[in-house]
């Protein structure tokens, strides 16, 4: 059962190079993006199914025994990471179906996508230091050409913000490897995590855990490291900003989970005191961006800040309860955010614009829209029955558990905030009337979408509002799985000992 750990990997890649042979039939990569990506659906249930029944799945690639070679490792945290990912995969893949012009798609958007999706995979699964350093500049490659696919001024601005500051966290993510190489002489995640508490060099080991939390910090938006996500995020194609939304800086928060829980174990109460406060101001900064804008996609922008803000400081109280909750949050959140960006597409398709001021009327002439918005913004603002409610409420008990009274009040502020930002949206784009004489009109419109396009535009977000709704409704399965996670990831030997074995 192992093997199935290198299919969410091997797909994508294999999907990109056979779609290079048909790069003159858009057609024909379209239907092998849609066919991977639902096979990449199943592998990813298939992979949670068996470390759910099985624990921690481990494959030695190339036959090389861990430390030395190329290890996967799926364990609960990250076979759920890869099955949300792979969802959101084929969501936004049939979601581009509608949107994506044909001049992109011929520039091998598909291929492009579905390199993107190994990067993110591959970072998932890997047991490995250095490799873990590949996968980010696989979706640092990926995702730099998504962003500029068009060439228009805005993408390009957008982009070197990105692609600068991402190729610094780079840099920096490289050092410390090297040097954790030189003070450790391994890479490998467990075996790391067994000889890092008996190292001599405590100094030296924390400067490098600080340098990965700054790389970690730069790739998860985290305060003060946020400020390239709202200047470029907003600037590509919705179906590429939705998926930078759900999945990229959750990866970020992934490897800061993975590290200051397994990795880092042993220094996880001095970096916790640093991510606390960062948390503190990651919501912050990002809530109060978000109210102060009117630009529908750099609203949602600075949201995706401030909810990192949430699960960072659910990693930084450190609890089972706190890093369940933190889970949870990471959940709710990339599906959530994903459709807010779906939907900003269809209000921009609309009204021809994403400006909230020249939007309006939108709930008058397509009720069902407004309702489709409201499920995953109230989820965003942590109102029941929604997933977000209880995402929230688990990292806030988990908080006031903890003594941090401060940081717990301000998280409970920023949701008020949040449900604030929203109903601007909810006022501006859907309840007020338009303040032009008519809808836009053109071969871009609403209007003038078919029937077909509009099932493809429209099916993504009913798929992912009906998830907001049961996540929230059959809460208790999921909770249970989260604190399972949780407790797996605060017990380092039940990740070391399935890829070392009985190693001493």
């Amino acid at each position: 059962m192992s093997q199935i750990i290198i299919f969410p990997i091997l797909l994508p890649l294999a999907s990109a190079i056979a779609m290079l042979f048909f790069r003159r039939s858009v057609m024909v990569q379209r239907i092998i993006s849609l066919l991977t990506s639902f096979l990449l659906l199943t592998a990813a249930g298939v992979l949670l199914s068996a470390v759910i029944s099985e624990g921690v799945l481990t494959l030695q690639v190339g036959g090389w025994a861990a430390p030395f070679g190329i290890t996967l490792a799926a364990d609960l945290l990250s076979a759920v990471m890869v099955a949300v990912s792979a969802l959101i995969g084929l969501t936004t893949v049939i979601y581009s179906f509608a949107v994506i012009d044909s001049e992109r798609e011929r520039f091998f958007y598909y291929p492009l996508f579905q390199m993107l999706m190994m990067g993110i995979n591959g970072a998932f699964l890997t047991g490995d230091v250095f490799n873990l350093y590949v996968w980010f500049e696989v979706m640092l490659i990926s995702s730099f050409v998504l962003l500029v696919l068009g060439g228009t001024p805005v993408q390009l601005e957008g982009a070197i913000k990105y692609v600068t500051i991402n190729l610094l966290s780079s840099s920096v993510f490289l050092a410390a490897s090297g040097i954790l190489y030189g003070i450790a002489g391994t890479l490998n995640m467990a075996e790391l995590a067994r000889i890092t508490p008996d190292l001599a060099q405590k100094e030296l080991l924390a400067v490098v855990s600080v340098l990965f939390m700054i790389t970690f910090g730069i790739k998860a938006a985290v305060f003060p490291l946020f400020f390239w996500l709202p200047a470029s995020y907003h600037t590509p194609p919705v179906a590429v900003a939705a998926i930078f939304a759900g999945l990229l800086t959750k990866v970020g928060v992934y490897a800061l989970i993975r590290f200051f829980t397994t990795v880092f174990s042993h220094e996880a109460v001095f970096i916790n005191e640093v991510l606390l406060v960062g948390s503190a101001l990651t919501m912050l900064s990002g809530v109060l961006g978000a109210v102060a804008q009117y630009d529908l996609r750099k609203l949602l922008s600075f949201h995706i800040v401030s909810q990192i803000g949430y699960m960072i400081f659910g990693l930084a109280v450190h609890s089972p309860l706190a890093i369940a909750g933190a889970l949870i949050y990471i959940v709710h959140n990339i599906i959530a955010k994903t459709n807010l960006f779906y939907i900003s597409g269809i209000i921009e398709r609309i009204c021809s614009t994403c400006d909230l001021k020249k939007t309006g009327g939108v709930y008058a002439r397509y009720p069902v829209i407004g309702i489709l918005f409201l499920i995953p913004a109230l989820g965003l603002a942590g109102i029941p029955p929604l997933s977000g409610f209880w995402a929230k409420f688990v990292v806030i008990k988990a908080g006031f558990e903890a003594g941090e009274y401060v940081v717990t009040g301000i998280a409970v502020l920023v949701s008020l905030l949040t449900l604030f930002s929203m109903m601007k949206i909810w006022n501006e784009a859907f309840w007020k009337d338009m303040p032009r004489k008519d809808y836009a009109a053109g071969e871009n419109s609403y209007d003038s979408m078919g029937i077909g396009q509009r099932v493809l535009l429209f099916s993504p977000v009913v798929a992912l509002a009906l998830l907001t709704v049961l996540l929230g409704v059959f809460f208790e399965p999921v909770f249970r799985l989260a604190e399972s996670a949780a407790l797996q990831l605060l017990d380092t030997e039940a990740y070391i000992v399935p890829i070392l074995g009985g190693k001493e």
